[in-house]
């Protein structure tokens, strides 16, 4: 006959894995908003600035933005790379260069 199987238990192993996901989310999320520079915005200005992004349907805008996204991340693993790990036979990236409009300050 075959052992019964705990349910409790790996229900509360499972329960325990959730809680170890969440918590690890929040702490990259910190660790994203500081590596941004975003922490020296206010939490107000943060959660203003959040909850536009969320808000923006436009895909032209969401594609820009994650443009922008993909090269923050890669010129950070540049940064983090090695010198002998870098590919130096491409072009040289070009991080700085006109801004998107959805960057820019409102006057409003």
């Amino acid at each position: 006959m075959r052992k019964p199987r705990d349910f409790d238990a790996e229900l509360k192993a499972l329960g325990d894995k959730v809680r170890d996901l969440k918590s690890r989310k929040v702490q990259q999320l910190g660790e994203l908003v500081i590596a941004t520079g975003s922490d020296s915005l206010t939490a107000d200005e943060l959660a203003g600035a959040l909850v536009v992004l969320a808000e923006t349907k436009e895909v032209g805008k969401r594609e820009a933005w994650a443009r922008r996204g993909a090269a923050f991340f890669q010129s950070r693993a540049r940064r983090n790379a090695s010198t002998t790990d870098r590919n130096t036979d491409g072009p040289p990236a070009q991080p700085s260069g006109p801004q998107p409009a959805s960057s820019r300050k409102s006057t409003t």
